[in-house]
């Protein structure tokens, strides 16, 4: 019976990472379904989904036992099958504000209150172009309840920016 498995690594970043655990996934018979991965903060961190039979579990964790002596680190959820596709109307926001603490979480927290799910998230502080002063970014793909529209969504966000003094743009 397949099984579907959802794991993390991180691991000091160095050439072949992902080859490695690409080659431990396939030799025990898995199948690599999607995943993300960066280099963060010199640390490789990465999250993958991946189809095996269950039968072939055990050796996947012994794939992994041998990754983990070589400092990869691996953790791994499993469940029997995919979940279902979300349903509801996507969307994009793209964020920049001077950088200052909890920007992020006002901002999720309003998606929360709306039972808006975060399909993808990346942040960044950066120099500002023209001030050099510290700006945050963010960019994430949203995926939004039945019933809330994109554009009921930016006039939410959009009271909580103006607090903040952020840009916030949201698309359909």
């Amino acid at each position: 019976m397949p099984s579907h498995l959802v794991l993390t690594v991180i691991a000091k970043d160095r050439p072949g990472l992902v080859e490695r655990l690409a080659e431990a996934i396939a030799d025990a018979g898995g199948n690599w379904v999607e995943s993300s991965m960066a280099r963060l903060g010199g640390e490789f961190a990465g999250i993958v989904s991946v189809d095996i039979d269950e039968e072939a579990i055990g050796n996947l964790h012994q794939k992994f036992d041998v990754l983990l002596k070589d400092g990869i680190a691996i953790t791994l959820r499993s469940d029997k099958a995919r979940p279902e596709p979300l349903k509801g109307a996507a969307a994009h926001l793209d964020l920049i504000s001077q950088d200052h603490p909890g920007i992020l979480r006002r901002i999720t927290r309003v998606l929360r209150e709306h039972g808006v799910s975060i399909e993808h998230l990346e942040t960044e502080v950066v120099p500002g172009s023209m001030s050099g002063e510290m700006l945050f970014k963010a960019s994430a793909d949203l995926r939004l309840p039945e019933g809330l529209s994109p554009a009921a969504l930016s006039e939410f966000v959009q009271e909580t920016a103006a607090d903040m003094m952020a840009d916030v743009n949201l698309i359909d």
